[in-house]
């Protein structure tokens, strides 16, 4: 529900610039997901999960209802970085109790089934703000505007989930083994002690982190080119929803279907055409100028997270043992966020001092850099605990 108005807020509202938005939303991104290989390895530590996944949830509720008092750009930062912190929290615990209570045979499935029920919920969070924007009085009336509306109501939903997260029993989990005090116990020493073909894949990962600026510029250069083509900006606001909504729906149907290929053909080959689609749909949008086109390039986009997210989580579960593998899982998580501030101030700037179309150039470069490393993964057993 708050996504896809985040453009309309900071640049609509709030005045600020491209180079702003970028910056909001790298840090909102990278500096909360640092924390998540230090969580998973506290989750490890401790045998438990639940409690971390509750925290990390209510942490992002609270960042919404920053978002939803937020009167200048310094206070969405904030509302952005509480949110993703909530985020950083609760990811690793969540993913590894994902993975514990899975056989993995089925892990591609689990997997791709916890995508599509999220982005189900995105989809109708979508859609409840679309209606909101296009059912409200007139813009210019007294009280508050229908973007304000919007963000105040994604704040009940955010607390139900809380509710229903902490109702949820979780299993035993083996509790990882002290590290003798002679040997290095830092994450320097974890890293060496990963499959080689993990290591470069969690490195690809840092590659591909490095095209993937905010979502935000392509619901921007949606709304440059609404606007540009006749409509108004509150029109052009509920129609990048729209947009939006439909991406969500194409990540929502294919999810699962994605995540149960990677268990019959590998995840290799989805990754790599993953990574792939994702460079083609950038680099489309860097030419596009014809708002129509937005549709099929939304529609088509939904495709690439439910290629990779999902499938990601499941290739790490596959080649990780179980007593550290939240800590791994979190280690994902932090070197995508180490790449993504920069990618998204970048873009931001590319945007700002050259042309929106060099922004979309950059990331599909880095996509297809991506997918070229993935290719060098070789083939070999998975651990199958």
């Amino acid at each position: 529900m708050v996504y896809p108005l985040l453009p309309f807020l900071v640049v609509g509202t709030l005045g600020a610039s491209a180079t702003v938005l970028g910056l909001i939303e790298g840090l909102a991104e990278c500096l909360p997901s640092l924390v998540k290989v230090y969580v998973g390895r506290l989750s490890d530590r401790l045998g438990r999960r639940k409690s971390f996944a509750v925290f990390g949830y209510g942490l992002s509720t609270c960042g919404k209802l920053l978002l939803a008092l937020a009167s200048g750009w310094a206070p969405v930062l904030a509302g952005r970085v509480v949110d993703r912190l909530g985020k950083g929290i609760r990811s690793a615990p969540r993913d590894a109790l994902i993975a514990e209570t899975t056989d993995r045979r089925h892990r591609g499935h689990a997997f791709g089934f916890h995508k599509s029920m999220d982005t189900a919920g995105a989809t109708l969070g979508v859609l409840v703000a679309y209606i909101i924007l296009t059912t409200a009085s007139d813009p210019a009336a007294e009280g508050p505007s229908p973007l304000r509306v919007a963000l105040w109501v994604s704040v009940a939903p955010a607390l139900l989930a809380v509710l229903l997260l902490s109702a949820v029993r979780e299993p035993a989990v083996k509790v990882a083994p002290p590290v003798p005090p002679t040997t290095n116990q830092g994450l320097r020493a974890r890293w060496r002690s990963l499959p080689p073909r993990l290591r470069i894949f969690l490195v690809v990962s840092l590659i591909f982190s490095l095209a993937g600026s905010t979502n935000q510029f392509l619901l921007l250069r949606a709304q440059e080119l609404l606007t540009g083509g006749g409509e108004s900006p509150s029109q052009a606001a509920a129609t990048v929803c729209l947009f939006y909504l439909l991406y969500n729906l194409t990540y929502t149907a294919a999810s699962y279907p994605f995540g149960r290929l990677s268990d019959t053909v590998g995840r290799r080959p989805v990754l790599i055409a993953g990574y792939a689609l994702y460079a083609l749909i950038y680099a489309c949008f860097a030419m596009n100028r014809d708002p129509a086109w937005c549709w099929a390039l939304f529609g088509i986009y939904g495709l690439y997270p439910a290629l990779t997210e999902g499938v990601e989580k499941a290739f790490i579960s596959d080649h990780t043992p179980r007593e550290v593998r939240a800590t791994v899982l979190g280690l994902h998580g932090t070197l995508q966020a180490i790449g993504l501030l920069p990618a998204s101030v970048i873009g931001g700037l590319l945007w700002d001092l050259v042309t929106p179309d060099a922004t979309f150039w950059f990331a599909a470069f880095m996509g297809l850099l991506a997918a070229a490393g993935m290719m060098l993964i070789p083939r070999s057993p998975v651990n199958l605990e």
